[in-house]
């Protein structure tokens, strides 16, 4: 068995997620928590787990067997920050009330009347480096865009959304190339000081509501139920931090994966150039499927006794379901691991499955289309400025991305007096 883990699976993890699928599709595996985990690889079980509703998705169900594991699964600082109360941590019938309620806030209508907004923002960003004929394009682009968007939406006051993008950062481990990374201990501060921020923001929300996202959640209601401030806080925690992780891999993988495959870049700049957008979207599903921004589901906890993939799986088992191994296995997808932007009946995992299945997804198509769109337009001949080898992706589990992706291109002007230190 390949090894799992390390810095050469974080680069290039497909080849062990190939023998995975083959020789060991649903397999028990150690994680560098210490948290005992069962992998599935295959996308048959995959999906079928992602469906299964004795899997739980509540924390409180992990038997944490092992002392060395305990209370290492979620997202870092959730528990202490009082943010558990949302839809990746809850099941039916609290998961279907608030989704319910969230739903009527955070429409797909709402998301697709943002893109004059996000095509705004997406031009201000490729302004403040274009001229140079170089930059990171994800601590340039990638990173910023969907932090300023999901700020736009939530309704956070322009004067404190670099603070948003600082936290963010401490959250994913961002910082600036060339110095030092946050401290440590700095994600679970940084989920406090937004836990505290959000609630605050609600609060005021609440008494002088406008047309955002944080008001429509303080508004939404069913039948006489509303969010607590409490449940409001959280699922704007969650629709800030899964909504702008995601999107900051899917801009960045795409990219990179559009670099280093010239002919489909070029084939896919000239859908661009000639105003295509269906071959833009069905591009946009391709890269999530060859390699998405999520590379596993998150936690989910076994209620009692079950098989999957002919793995008998006990009561209080943690279980991550592979998105990436199973959105490459050849039994669902002809040649999957060569990327065909033109790939037809994609019925990939990139965004889960089940009722489950991201919220965001909308938010999270519109601004990767938008931001290709745009780089491929503005920027036609930018290539990448490294040796793929040099190239280093982030740690963890359940996200994939790029730590950085330096490019190169012709210089050219911006598109007026904007620059991205505006925003």
């Amino acid at each position: 068995m390949p090894p799992l883990f390390d810095w050469e699976f974080a680069a290039d993890p497909y080849p062990a997620y190939a023998w995975l699928r083959e020789h060991a599709p649903v397999r028990r595996t150690e994680l560098p928590s210490g948290v005992e985990a069962w992998l599935v690889t295959r996308y048959a079980d995959a999906r079928q787990a992602l469906a299964d509703q004795r899997l739980s998705k509540n924390p409180g169900h992990h038997s944490e067997r092992s002392a060395h594991g305990k209370g290492k699964v979620g997202i870092p600082g959730e528990r202490s920050a009082n943010l558990m109360t949302h839809l990746l941590n809850i099941d039916p019938p609290d998961h279907t009330r608030l989704r319910r309620l969230v739903s009527k806030a955070f429409t797909p209508a709402r998301a697709a009347e943002f893109e004059p907004r996000v095509r705004e923002l997406t031009d201000q960003l490729i302004d403040g480096f274009a001229a140079r004929g170089e930059a990171d394009l994800i601590h340039e682009f990638a990173f910023p865009l969907p932090i300023y968007a999901i700020c736009d939406m939530l309704g956070v006051p322009a004067e404190d959304q670099d603070d948003f993008r600082d936290w963010a950062g401490m959250m994913l481990r961002h910082h600036k190339p060339g110095q030092p990374g946050p401290p440590r201990g700095g994600v679970g501060r940084a989920v406090k000081k937004m836990r505290n921020y959000l609630a605050e923001l609600i609060h005021r929300k609440r008494e002088k509501p406008g047309d955002d996202l944080i008001s429509g959640l303080t508004r939404a209601s069913d039948h006489g139920e509303q969010l607590t401030e409490n449940e409001a806080a959280a699922m704007a925690f969650i629709l800030l931090f899964a909504g702008f992780e995601t999107t900051v891999n899917l801009i960045g993988n795409g990219t990179y994966a559009l670099l280093r495959n010239p002919g489909q870049r070029a084939e896919l700049t000239r859908a661009v150039e000639g105003g295509d957008d269906a071959a833009l979207a069905t591009a946009v599903e391709e890269l999530l499927r060859y390699d998405g921004p999520v590379e596993m589901a998150t936690w989910r906890f076994a209620t009692e006794p079950l098989e999957i993939g002919g793995e008998r799986i006990g009561e209080g088992d943690p279980v991550l379901v592979v998105l990436a191994a199973a959105d490459r296995d050849p039994a669902k997808f002809d040649r999957p691991d060569v990327l065909d932007l033109g790939r037809r009946d994609n019925q990939h995992l990139g965004y889960g499955h089940g009722i489950h299945y991201c919220l965001g997804a909308p938010l999270a198509r519109l601004e990767g289309r938008v931001a290709l769109e745009s780089l491929l337009r503005r920027l036609p001949d930018v290539r990448l400025a490294a040796d793929p080898s040099e190239l280093r992706w982030r740690g963890g589990l359940i996200m994939r991305g790029l730590r950085q992706l330096p490019v190169q291109f012709g210089a050219v002007g911006g598109a007026g007096t904007r620059r991205a230190e505006s925003l």
